[in-house]
Order: structure tokens, then C-alpha cells, then sequence
């Protein structure tokens, strides 16, 4: 799929046609994922390219710097290049303030199409532990059904804490291990049992079984949501 660089709008030729269709095309695919029920990464990427079209509408000094700079000379003996400011410009900055304009509000479209995919996914999740829970469950395992199949995947996960813009953000990084076939003599709490006897490093984890009674792409949506599902389930 082709991506959007993270300032598409202002690179190059600045003509609303152009980037109107540059745009579309680009929406179009994603909603062709959407519309198969993957989410990711597109949707991180829709949110990424919204946040970012709103910081470059708002800040100035932002567009200021982002903004294409035209080369006018170079100093050689400083080997400095000397850069023009393309924003004094009014038709090209009228022909920008369109082109936002009209993508920010394709983009919120598109990203609620998203957005209401993912809550519908979220809400068909059931999360429970199974067996008793360590005091720690910073790490453990989780199990991932999907739909009505008997295959269970199960993962291991770490939960750390990271900071952006001053805020402390929660993460989960996760590991494939295998998938076991469910069965009324191989339960979740024997799975749980089998993965304790083989995996010595945790000989008290956390375990979570992740179910939903509908089917969805396990990597493009399913693993993800049910990922960020999780850290809420755990850290509330």
C-alpha cells in the first residue's frame, strides 16, 4: 500500500487537485482494509496523518518550519545554504489553507469509519483470568481465541511504562508462543498448567484468556485491540 510522507500536503507542486487526488487514492485503500475488517496499521496511520494535518492548520510556528524552503544561493565559504521562505506566497498559502482544509475533513471520515470498527471489535471481547492472579501481572501470558475455532493462541507479555510530551503512556510487548487446540481434557487451566511446567522463568504468571464469538484478522485487528484491551483491563 502506498503511504502519505509525513508532510504530504505541502511537499512539491502545491495544487488542490493534485493533493485532493493524492489524498483519495490513498483514503480509498484504507477503506478497502477497513472495509475487510483489518485496522492496523492503517488506523494508526489515518491517526497519525490527522493529528498531524491539525497541528500544521494550528501552529504556526510548526508551519513555519515545515513549510518548503526554496533555495536561493550558497555561501561557500561557510558552506551555508541560504533558504528563502516560501510563505510570503498568498496564493500558494490560500492553496494550502485548502488543501488542509478539504483533508482534514476526509481524514476525520475515514477515521471514524475506523474508530467505529475498532469499539465494535473491543466490545465483543471477553477478558477474564484464568486461575488465581500473582500480585505481579506486570508479565504473564494471555490466550487469544477467535470466533469458534478451538485453536487458542497464547502469547507472553511484558507491560512497561514509557514517556511522551511529559505524560507516562502504558505499552505491552508481546511474543508468540504456540496455539493448543481447546478440548473438554485440554481447558485453558490446562494449558495454563503446561505452559507453567515448561516455561520455568515464571513459575507464578498471570494468565488471561481474550475471547470474542465473532471471527476478525487476528494480526490486522484482533491481536492489537485485544493487546490494548488488556493494558486497560489490567491497569484499571
Amino acid at each position: 500500500m502506498k503511504q502519505l510522507s509525513e508532510t504530504w500536503f505541502a511537499e512539491g507542486y502545491i495544487d488542490f487537485e493534485l493533493k485532493k487526488y493524492t489524498l483519495l487514492a490513498y483514503l480509498q485503500e484504507v477503506n478497502r482494509y477497513f472495509s475487510e475488517n483489518k485496522l492496523y496499521p492503517q488506523l494508526a496511520e489515518v491517526v497519525f496523518h490527522y493529528n498531524n494535518i491539525v497541528s500544521f492548520r494550528e501552529n504556526k510556528q510548526f508551519l513555519q518550519q515545515q513549510f518548503p524552503k526554496k533555495l536561493t544561493g550558497i555561501q561557500l565559504e561557510k558552506l551555508q545554504l541560504l533558504y528563502e521562505q516560501m510563505l510570503e506566497d498568498d496564493e500558494v498559502m490560500a492553496e494550502l489553507e485548502n488543501i488542509i482544509q478539504y483533508a482534514e475533513t476526509h481524514i476525520n471520515s475515514t477515521l471514524r469509519t475506523g474508530s467505529d470498527i475498532y469499539d465494535f471489535v473491543e466490545e465483543k471481547l471477553n477478558i477474564s483470568p484464568v486461575g488465581l492472579l500473582p500480585l505481579d501481572t506486570q508479565e504473564g501470558y494471555f490466550f487469544l481465541t477467535n470466533g469458534n475455532i478451538k485453536t487458542t493462541l497464547v502469547y507472553h507479555y511484558r507491560l512497561s511504562i514509557f514517556e511522551k510530551h511529559h505524560e507516562k503512556y502504558r505499552s505491552m510487548r508481546t511474543t508468540f508462543l504456540d496455539s493448543w487446540q481447546r478440548s473438554i481434557a485440554n481447558t485453558y487451566e490446562h494449558i495454563k498448567a503446561d505452559i507453567i511446567r515448561n516455561k520455568k522463568e515464571l513459575p507464578n504468571p498471570a494468565v488471561y484468556a481474550i475471547q470474542t464469538e465473532l471471527s476478525f484478522p487476528v494480526n490486522e485487528t484482533l491481536l492489537p485491540v485485544a493487546k490494548r484491551s488488556l493494558v486497560k483491563y489490567i491497569t484499571c
